[in-house]
């Protein structure tokens, strides 16, 4: 899971440990996590990144040539509030968003990445780019969610979202003029930096300093170029050197310094790491899975799938019991990878991601093949599925044919 989606989760399991550090008489029972939509991907609650990891699902089928269950589209559709943003999950999309709905830049501009890419949404679209133009900070970029400070994740996936949706992100200016790439080069660490030198911060610390964060550089890059989620690679792209600049950044020189820095640190292991959870048994840093999809996503983006060879091999090897354990997600993230780096995403590894994130959720209308899939509220094809191979079974049975029919299950996280 990225940085993007972690950091709700974190703060919501602050808020659990300092309400449990408190005495009370009777332990406050355990809520239940919401019951997932049939139309929805994944089986694992939803409350943190049920329109994310949608957005990312669809957007990755799209890429492949798989038309997602209309009811697939529809709840993702069905989960924009009137004023058109997204919360992180409304289990009740029926409800009315309210002033305490929390609104969501990043499932916003994930949804319009994806609906856009789909066709056939564009009032949902204009509503989600008219909600990020209104969430604008004044230096140009955006928060996680309105009004709080800016980052480089949740301006660069904003940037995604307004290019896809047919704007000029460097056009898109707040009331004191500054666009999207002017607040994004802000988190760009120099070349010269002693620590992270071409790197991307997610944001500045309380003393203005900026720390490198993989996660942000490889959202930065892409941001930079102008490019979402599901970039394609360049085929001739140039060698990623970090250059200096007298002052900040241009938004393309920033990209190719954040292309630097990730080849650097991949440059041992093919994969990024992420330090330990707090309180974890093992005290070892491990591999980051969704951080080097992205990473290859973003260096195939700059400099074109070469530059992103040895990161996409160690994913091959090493990605198919993380994606099983994570979900549509996470097969999302290997899909855009294998997509950006024109590489066959129905045998990466061995791996059908395809089919594995199409079992995730609700059967698809159509596979790149032309396969035709049912699409029912019942996931698991219903009597009317048995019953037409009931037909062709009787009618084959004078010659001597068997047709036997196949249920496609959904999958479990």
């Amino acid at each position: 899971m990225t940085l993007r989606r972690s950091a709700a989760i974190v703060l919501a399991a602050s808020a659990v440990l300092c309400a449990a550090a408190a005495p009370v008489a009777v332990a406050a029972p355990t809520p239940k996590p919401p019951v997932v939509p049939s139309g929805l991907y994944g089986a694992k609650d939803p409350t943190y990144d049920g329109v994310w990891r949608q957005s990312l699902a669809l957007l990755a089928q799209d890429t492949v040539g798989v038309e997602p269950a209309a009811k697939a589209v529809n709840w993702l559709a069905g989960q924009q509030c009137d004023s058109g943003g997204f919360a992180s999950f409304r289990a009740d999309a029926a409800e009315p968003c309210t002033a305490k709905t929390m609104m969501d830049s990043n499932a916003t501009a994930a949804a319009v990445q994806a609906l856009s890419a789909l066709g056939g949404q564009d009032a949902v679209v204009k509503k989600g780019v008219g909600w990020l133009k209104s969430a604008q900070n004044q230096d140009g970029g955006w928060g996680y969610n309105p009004g709080g400070p800016s980052d480089s994740n949740s301006t660069s996936v904003v940037i995604g979202a307004l290019a896809a949706a047919g704007e000029k992100p460097g056009e898109v200016k707040s009331q004191k003029g500054k666009s999207p790439y002017d607040a994004l080069v802000t988190f760009a660490i120099p070349c010269d930096a002693k620590k992270g030198g071409g790197a991307f911060a997610y944001q500045p610390d309380k003393a203005g300093k900026l720390a490198p964060n993989d996660d942000a550089t490889a959202a930065g890059v892409l941001g930079a170029l102008g490019q979402g989620l599901a970039a394609q690679g360049k085929k001739d792209g140039a060698k990623a050197e970090c250059a200096e600049a007298a002052g900040k950044p241009t938004p393309a020189q920033a990209a190719a310094n954040g292309a630097a820095y990730l080849t650097g640190v991949l440059a041992k292991t093919g994969h990024l790491d992420t330090p330990p959870m707090p309180g974890a048994e093992n005290p070892e840093t491990q591999p980051d899975f969704g951080n080097t999809a992205d990473a290859v996503v973003a260096l195939a983006a700059q400099g074109g799938a070469d530059q992103a060879k040895k990161p996409l091999e160690w994913l091959k090897k090493n990605s198919a019991a993380w994606a099983k354990e994570n979900g549509p997600a996470a097969y999302a993230q290997l899909v855009l990878a294998a997509n950006a780096t024109g590489t066959d995403p129905r045998n990466f590894g061995g791996t059908d991601l395809v089919k594995a994130l199409n079992a995730t959720g609700p059967a698809p209308q159509e596979t790149k093949a032309g396969e035709e899939k049912k699409d029912s509220a019942d996931d698991d094809g219903g009597f009317a599925g048995w019953w037409i191979v009931a037909v062709f079974f009787i009618a084959s049975a004078g010659v001597g044919i068997l047709f036997s029919g196949r249920k496609k299950k959904n999958a479990q996280l």
